[in-house]
């Protein structure tokens, strides 16, 4: 089923009661609080009222709040400053937040306040909390955006910092948002006002809250732990972890969709990280219901501030050196905790679909464990609104590596793109499938034309996927052998595009293309010349129709040589 929703029209009897009091109506003062309120509405979040058919026609729907919007950004005359506070009359807020003398402070990886600002000048006012003592490079790390680019990216070392935004003589109007980017146990960024030079009769107000709203249980995987560090060995720090780079804010953004985070770096199921015993400090079943561990924040979350429509549970990582131990025991209690944590989920999350995965820092054997975890779940609570994927695994040697071997920004954006389509099947949307190696699946095989007298073996690799092709003869014509890549399942109008690595021996070029299934059209003709290094080969094409298509390496007419191809993927690139 689709997301989107439908505008509700009022009762006819409000209608009618509505078309008698139009002159009320068109007296009604509006503030900033009646577009919040309005936009709740029109989600079906907040009840209808008279008043919020703004222009007085019968029916709210989304020409009132344009029609409002306008009346409250209307131009006084005189500019002049004004100051206001960081709480949800004026901004979006999105994420665990805790809200504590009109100060909003952002606890959890990637909880953010939005707004549009009008004016001549602005600024934005923060403050830090216990975490700028933190030792260097381990303090709050936050971003501001202005207009989707980034403005400021810094650690917070201050009890008090102010951010210029925009200055001028001609009065602008800018979408900011002010985010956190390190995880919630090494401290909070706090919002504490917008301060604004303006002419405009409400000049700071909340963007629009997004319709789809997920929420990402994680570890540091979910933080974006080490994601812009240089090296395998470089240690952790908060000046290297970005949420922005996070799969999880990559997954929300491509679906134009809100998120929240709860994800400690090291905790687990059942036991967070540890050399093999049980590690009971680090557990996100036990601080779930909180906004945050960190002791400034150790406060009940409402669940019903803003009910979550996916929720995505990414562990087990952590505690795959516990279970390891014992396997046939642990394996079991990591099963029931598991079980369990699912019931817990489903009680404070009663509509949104669960979505279970693990396996990006390896651990298949954890992952199966998951995946009968979600089997026993369903059968007894007869839940079917939960589903669980194995996560594929980082290629370091290819998209790099993290700190203290985590995701590189390349996996995480790359997991993010899995994570995007799951959720699309997932809710019934139709997925964009941007970024899916649509080549995941395919089995690899050879054929050869025995009456030429063509003769050829090949084999893959279990471990990297790598496909060794041998020629011994190659018959007499170009097509008598054919490496397959098949089953590319192809959208109209996407553009895709065919990547591998390759080493080959032949003496000439050997061509490639890429064929549908049905009719045989070629969509991409083009050849590889011999490589005695490994070579890096890309090209492009578009499909016109869906249909299912073939990557041919048309390999005959030579003999006694060998080609080896690794990392085949054919990508689509475009929405």
């Amino acid at each position: 089923m689709s997301k989107k929703r439908k505008v509700t029209a009022l009762s006819a009897g409000l209608c009618a009661a509505m078309m008698m009091t139009t002159a009320v109506v068109a007296a009604y003062q509006y503030g900033v609080s009646d577009i919040a309120h309005l936009q709740k509405a029109l989600f079906g979040l907040d009840e209808m009222k008279a008043a919020d058919d703004v222009n007085a026609d019968g029916y709210v729907n989304g020409f009132d709040l344009a029609v409002l919007k306008r009346q409250l950004a209307a131009d006084k005359g005189e500019a002049t400053a004004q100051q206001y506070p960081a709480t949800q009359q004026h901004v979006k807020i999105t994420g665990r937040t805790l809200q504590k003398d009109d100060v909003t402070w952002l606890v959890q990886s990637g909880s953010a306040v939005e707004f549009t600002v009008t004016g001549t000048k602005a600024s934005v006012q923060l403050a830090g909390d216990s975490g700028i003592k933190n030792s260097n490079n381990n303090t709050p790390r936050y971003a501001v955006y202005v207009d989707d680019a980034l403005l400021v990216d810094s650690l917070m070392t201050t009890e008090s910092e102010t951010v210029t935004l925009f200055e001028g003589t001609a009065q602008k109007t800018a979408k900011v948002k002010v985010m956190l980017l390190s995880e919630a146990m090494y401290g909070g960024i706090g919002v504490k006002s917008v301060d604004v030079t303006s002419s405009a009769s409400i000049p700071v107000q909340p963007v629009a809250k997004k319709e789809l709203m997920i929420e990402f249980i994680g570890d540091s995987i979910t933080c974006a732990y080490g994601v812009e560090g240089k090296s395998s060995s470089d240690p952790f720090m908060t000046a290297t972890e970005n949420f922005s780079k996070s799969y999880a804010y990559l997954t929300a953004q491509q679906l134009n969709a809100d998120c929240s985070a709860v994800s400690y770096s090291g905790h687990g199921i059942i036991s967070g990280y540890s050399s093999g015993d049980k590690n009971t400090d680090s557990l996100v079943p036990d601080v779930y219901a909180l906004t945050s561990k960190h002791w400034e924040y150790n406060t009940p979350w409402d669940f019903e501030a803003r009910k979550n429509d996916v929720v995505v549970i990414n562990l087990g990582t952590n505690d795959i050196n516990y279970v390891a131990k014992e396997p046939e025991t642990r394996g079991q209690e990591f099963i029931a905790g598991y079980v369990d944590f699912l019931k817990m989920l489903r009680g404070y999350n009663p509509d949104a679909y669960l979505i279970c995965t693990m396996g990006t820092m390896g651990g298949p054997e954890i992952y199966d464990l998951i995946e009968q975890a979600v089997k026993d779940y369903s059968e007894e609570t007869g839940d079917t609104r939960v589903t669980s994927y194995l996560s594929v695994t980082q290629n370091i040697q290819v998209d790099g590596i993290g700190s203290d071997w985590h995701p590189s920004a390349i996996t995480q954006q790359n997991s993010a793109y899995v994570l995007a389509d799951k959720i699309c099947q997932a809710l019934g949307m139709e997925s964009s499938q941007l970024g899916l190696n649509i080549a995941e699946n395919s089995v690899y095989t050879c054929e050869s034309n025995a009456d030429s007298g063509a003769n050829v073996y090949g084999y893959v690799n279990d471990y990297d996927k790598s496909f060794w092709i041998n020629v011994m003869m190659g018959g007499a014509a170009e097509t008598d052998i054919q490496a397959r890549i098949p089953d590319l399942g192809l959208k109209a109008g996407g553009e895709y595009r065919v990547q591998f690595d390759y080493t080959c021996t032949a003496a000439d070029d050997i061509p490639l293309v890429v064929q549908t299934d049905k009719g045989g059209k070629a969509l991409l003709e083009d050849s590889i010349a011999p490589a005695a290094d490994k070579t890096h080969y890309e090209a492009t094409f578009t499909a016109s129709d869906t249909e299912t298509a073939t990557l041919l390496f048309q390999m005959g007419k030579q003999d006694n040589y060998n080609l080896t191809l690794y990392n085949i993927k054919v990508v689509k690139t475009n929405q």
